[in-house]
């Protein structure tokens, strides 16, 4: 199952805390997860991070 969470989370299906609960994770297992499937436990494009820095004071 943690497969499966780990893909609806990737495509954003769903967040990062209910991943962990449908994987029967903590959260910060959850993240270890990610990592071994090469994901990123941040939802950022290029273009938000950009934003993002440009805007921050």
């Amino acid at each position: 199952m943690v497969g499966k969470a780990v893909k609806w989370y990737e495509v954003g299906t769903i967040s990062q805390k209910k991943a962990a609960e449908i994987a029967g994770l903590t959260r910060t297992e959850f993240i270890f997860a990610l990592s071994r499937f090469n994901l990123s436990p941040f939802q950022y494009t290029a273009e938000e991070l950009e934003e993002e820095l440009c805007n921050a004071d």
